[in-house]
């Protein structure tokens, strides 16, 4: 794999530095080795999303959600159980992780729910007025004033 270096897009620009560090991140991660655990992300409506991650084997009191310099971060840790089972055959990876989310501008985590073994997280992107779009109307003609007398009137 190529190695990109973005030191120069740091010394020409200004205001970019969220998409410089965006780009840093998704070059220096290896996709690849971060498999565990599997998640999806869907868009449940225009403003709103979910992010869904198996977590089979974890209990919600083994689960942390957390909000952090616009990230979300979850992690579990597996509590020390299963130190005195002996197991035959172990295909359940129940390894401690922590995976993170950048999140964008105005996004928002609004809940989280443990069904089935899935960890459930809903995001909701929220723009402020100030930022949304608004309609400026145009004036058909503008107001005339009737005390104003006309120069070539006068003269």
């Amino acid at each position: 794999m190529r190695n990109f270096d973005l030191s120069p897009l740091y010394r020409a620009t200004v205001g970019f530095d969220q998409m410089a560090d965006l780009m840093d991140r998704v070059l220096a991660g290896d996709a690849g080795t971060q498999s565990y655990p599997p998640y999806n992300i869907e868009k449940t409506a225009d403003d709103a999303y979910r992010i869904s991650i198996a977590v089979a084997g974890f209990s919600e009191a083994d689960l942390s959600v957390e909000v952090k310099e616009r990230a979300l971060v979850v992690s579990a840790r597996k509590s020390d159980e299963a130190k005195d089972r002996t197991f035959l055959h172990r295909g359940i990876a129940t390894r401690a992780f922590e995976r993170r989310f950048h999140l964008a501008d105005h996004v928002k985590v609004t809940g989280a729910s443990h069904v089935d073994g899935m960890l459930h997280i809903e995001l909701e992107r929220e723009i402020p007025e100030a930022l949304k779009p608004r309609r400026i109307e145009i004036a058909s003609r503008p107001a005339v004033e009737t005390d104003v007398v006309d120069a070539k009137a006068v003269n």
